[in-house]
């Protein structure tokens, strides 16, 4: 059985930080890429970044590049968010994904696992 547990979020003041992790078992980790996304309430789901199977590659949408960095441990099967100068508009549920196929991938429907996700909140 797959299991993403996602870990790490809490209420922070606006421009502070915080470290996201990400538990995976049950699948073959390193075959995957990973993900995280966030949902806002009443917003879509939004890609927030990725990372290759080795690590090598990652990518940011515009809104958190330079802010976010994305990292994975193949040794530990976890993946993190570092996340900083965080800002009350980054105020989500923060959800870990994996894809099983190909590589990374900026659309939620290409990520076949997903966790619960751990809820963040910035404070102005």
């Amino acid at each position: 059985q797959v299991q993403l547990v996602e870990a790490g979020g809490g209420l922070v003041q606006a421009g502070g930080s915080l470290r996201l992790s990400c538990a995976a078992s049950g699948l073959i980790f390193s075959s995957c890429a990973m993900g995280w996304f966030r949902q806002a309430p009443g917003k879509e789901r939004e890609f927030v970044a990725t990372i290759s199977r080795s690590g090598s590659i990652t990518y940011y949408p515009d809104s958190v590049k330079g802010r976010f960095t994305i990292s994975r441990d193949n040794v530990k099967n976890m993946v993190y968010l570092q996340m900083n100068s965080l800002n009350p508009e980054d105020t989500a549920i923060y959800l870990c994904a994996a894809k099983v196929v190909w590589g990374i991938s900026t659309n939620s429907s290409a990520y076949k696992y997903w966790g619960q996700g751990t809820q963040v909140t910035v404070s102005s």
